[in-house]
């Protein structure tokens, strides 16, 4: 499976979630300080970031890997050089409007349309910093999928990820941790030595 292939089938996931979420949910509990509104607007920027990054084409890559990202992200966040995120999510989901459905079947479709047939390229993402598209595609395929699994958990609509999905993100999560220097608690934890420790995360 190609990146292409594994971000358009969880971006149709989470477009078609949207679509079956009950309307009294919209101003219930997302996640954290998020209500479901901002946590599902959070998500659609998963579209919108990759719409806007491939106008702003790289001449140096400096992210070699979506592992390499996300460990440059949390320490971008840790260093307090990224902040915002809450409130850019709430202003995410207040864009959708009265049909957020709608709104989130459009951008996905609008970006699928952008992408065009994938092919691979330089972009510059976050902090302006050079990356191939082919290695940022998996960053937003771990957010769709995670925060897809987010909204069911909020609303009670039962959801499994696409097997292809599932592999890469489940994949991606563990080469983070590697990259983070946390294999050991990872590995221990998967295996059924020890639990993780309290806040664990590899974003």
């Amino acid at each position: 499976m190609t990146a292409l292939t594994t971000f358009s089938a969880a971006a149709q996931q989470f477009s078609a979630l949207v679509g079956r979420l009950p309307a009294p949910a919209w101003e219930g509990p997302g996640l954290g300080d998020w209500d479901l509104r901002s946590l599902v607007g959070h998500t659609s920027r998963a579209m919108s970031t990759v719409a806007e990054y491939l106008d702003r084409p790289a001449t140096v890559i400096d992210v070699e890997s979506p592992e390499e990202y996300y460990a440059r992200a949390r320490a971008a966040i840790a260093a307090g050089r990224v902040t915002g995120i809450v409130e850019r999510g709430r202003q995410a989901g207040l864009e959708l409007g009265t049909d957020p459905a709608a709104a989130v079947a459009a951008q996905v479709a609008a970006v699928l349309e952008r992408l065009g047939d994938g092919a691979d390229r330089p972009i510059r993402v976050m902090g302006g910093l050079g990356m191939r598209l082919h290695a940022y595609l998996p960053t937003r395929t771990f957010e769709l999928a995670v925060h897809s699994l987010d909204i069911a958990a909020a609303t009670g609509v039962d959801l499994r990820l696409p097997m292809d999905v599932a592999n890469e993100t489940t994949q991606l999560a563990a080469r983070t941790a590697v990259q983070l220097g946390a294999a050991a608690p990872f590995l221990r934890a998967l295996t059924g030595r020890a639990p993780l420790p309290d806040g664990f995360s590899v974003v």
